[in-house]
Order: C-alpha cells, then structure tokens, then sequence
C-alpha cells in the first residue's frame, strides 16, 4: 500500500523543474517550455505535444522526494511487475492520443492491480465507480465486471481522461477531477480565480489535492528509472527544506 511521505524525508532524484510562472486566471496555460517532464518518447507526446505537468511549487518538489523516500519499497515491486500492464495500458492511450505519462495514475490509484477495490466501492485498475463504468460502457453487474479487465477498463478511463481534458484543459486538473468529481474542481478554480493547480490547490479537497501530488511523484520515479538521460537535474531545488 502506497503511503503519505513522512514529513521533512527527502530523496534526491532527478527531474525537470520548470521556471516558475505567474497564474494565468482563468485561462488554462499553453505556453510550452523546454523544462519539462517527457518520457523521452515521441508516442508520449500525441495529445497537442503538452506535458502532463510542470514542476513549479517548492512545497511540491518536498513532497515528491518525501513521497518516494517513504514508498520506495512499494514502487520498486509495483515496477518489478509493470511491464506488462503499461504495454496494455500505453497501447490504449497510444489510440486515444493521450500522453503515456498517465498509466502511473493506475499505480497511484491500484498499484496495478486489477482486483483492487476501494471502500466506497470503485473497482479496478483504474478505480472506477460502477456508474462511471456504466456510463463509458462497462458491463457491470452480477454475471461480469468488466472493470477488472484491464483492456476494456483502460479504454473507458482513457475515454474519460479525454473528456475531462476536453472540460478542464490542465492534465492536473484532470487528475484532481477524476479523483473527485468535476464540480470540485471547478468551485476550486472560481475561489481562486486561476487554473493553475499550484494556486488553487487549497480550495480542492485534501484527498483530491493529495492524490495529484502522488501522481507527480509516482511519475518522477518511474521516468527517473527509465528516462534518466532524458531529465535534467535542478541541484538548486532538490531536496530544498523551507
């Protein structure tokens, strides 16, 4: 089980952070910048050639490295195990031209696994609440559960990742969303007056705010491991306690 990090628990590892930016209020931002997360393959790309994040909030930068430190354990075996599963799952986002960087959702939410269930019920590798399954077309019931079945599960989590793209324009908006729901996500964004995660962080709900969080380090850890001469190292940023 994939742990909170134990605070002022550090771990140097490499990752691109971006330059700081100011918020953009009410409009998702574009702007590309050459200090960014990739994965180092052309396929990740296919979604309008965005990153699924950037690094810019030095409290951010602490939890990844507090993050990883205290579940290292947990994704070195969820690693050891991944080969299979990502294939399936960047096939399907291949198709969906989505950014493969997203298959670490699935540790984050599983640990890959596909007979995990939630307490309140959601199912799967990719967690899904059976009416969400029913709505992007998974048989759910007493006979079959097709949330268990990683192609046909993947398929209806990369439909919806789409759609929430489509609403919210900012990948960590969307994983915020498809944490807790749209309509969170969206009070966040008017109480801030921005659409920049960082900002408007504190008026998401704390499990939604944290599961984004996790997400960024589960990626910074896997894209380190196998992407390492594609990251630049911030010496300045890493590890900083303020």
């Amino acid at each position: 089980m994939l742990k909170s990090p134990m605070p002022l628990c550090f771990y140097s590892i490499a990752f691109i952070v971006a330059t700081p930016t100011a918020a953009n209020p009410g409009h998702a931002s574009h702007e590309s910048s050459p200090n960014v997360l990739y994965t180092g393959t052309a396929a990740a790309h296919t979604h309008k050639d965005k990153p699924v994040f950037t690094l810019t909030d030095r409290k951010g930068i602490r939890f990844v490295n507090a993050y990883i430190r205290n579940n290292d354990e947990c994704l070195t075996i969820v690693k050891r195990r991944s080969e299979i599963p990502f294939a399936v799952i960047d096939s399907v986002l291949d198709r969906y031209r989505l950014p493969r960087e997203l298959k670490y959702l699935a540790v984050v939410e599983s640990e890959l696994k596909s007979t995990a269930v939630s307490r309140v019920g959601a199912k799967g590798t990719w967690q899904l609440m059976p009416g969400t399954a029913h709505e992007l077309g998974l048989a759910v019931n007493r006979k079959s559960d097709e949330r268990k079945d990683l192609v046909k599960s993947t398929t209806a989590a990369a439909k919806y990742l789409r759609d929430l793209h489509h609403e919210f324009g900012d990948w960590l908006l969307v994983l915020a969303a498809y944490n807790g729901g749209p309509a969170p996500v969206h009070r966040a964004i008017h109480k801030a007056h921005s659409r920049n995660f960082w900002v408007l962080q504190q008026y998401l709900p704390a499990e939604s705010r944290m599961h984004v969080k996790k997400f960024i380090a589960t990626a910074c850890y896997f894209e380190s491991k196998e992407s390492a001469k594609s990251l630049l190292v911030s010496n300045e940023l890493i590890g900083v306690d303020e």
